[in-house]
């Protein structure tokens, strides 16, 4: 790795920082760790991002901008029937969910921590998440296959009856038998209650 700091950018410092987590771990890791492992000094690393804390909240924005940007095509697809895209959305962001905490348990434990610590990062994600949920709610008023009042107090509590299947606290739960089912029967049970 380059030694200098005139092709360090903030995407490789941000995925350097995810892999000092990874190894580290959120008690150990710091922001000299990622210089290191960058090959550069650490006021290298405070040019981009001023303090650790920043660092570690742009890590976290980073990782929960992943699942909303995997999401936002099936909230745009308009040439599908809304309630499919509903459907398929909640199924995505449950498979998202899963993958996240099942393809590298320990980088998800330290994301569970750095997500404690940035609640603005988190709040800005469900923001983005309960948005997309309501262009898919507005988009079936508007073709007459939902009858709801406000789409965005739906979305909202779309995304909270659905919680056991996307938040990260329920991680256990994700591969237990029958969670499939369990997800189906909810989901369906939202589409039939949104319907003409």
């Amino acid at each position: 790795m380059p030694p200098t700091s005139e092709i360090l950018t903030a995407e490789r410092i941000l995925e350097a920082t995810e892999e000092v987590l990874r190894r580290h771990g959120p008690a150990k890791a710091t922001v000299v760790d990622v210089a290191r492992a960058l090959g550069v000094s650490h006021g290298s690393v405070y040019r981009h991002f001023r303090t650790k804390a920043a660092l570690r909240e742009a890590v976290t924005k980073r990782w929960l901008d992943r699942t909303s940007e995997s999401l936002a095509g099936i909230a745009a697809d308009a040439s599908r029937d809304p309630r499919q895209r509903l459907g398929d959305w909640l199924a995505a962001l449950f498979e998202a969910k899963r993958r996240k905490a099942g393809d590298d348990p320990e980088l998800f434990a330290t994301y569970m921590v750095l997500t404690d610590e940035n609640g603005g990062a988190v709040a800005e994600h469900i923001t983005d998440l309960t948005g997309q949920l309501t262009r898919i709610v507005r988009a079936g008023v508007d073709a007459g296959v939902f009858t709801v009042a406000d789409p965005a107090a739906t979305a909202r509590a779309l995304f909270q009856a659905t919680g056991r299947f996307h938040d990260p606290g329920y991680h256990r739960e994700w591969e237990l038998p029958g969670v499939e089912d369990e997800f189906d029967a909810v989901v369906g049970l939202l589409l039939r209650g949104l319907g003409v």
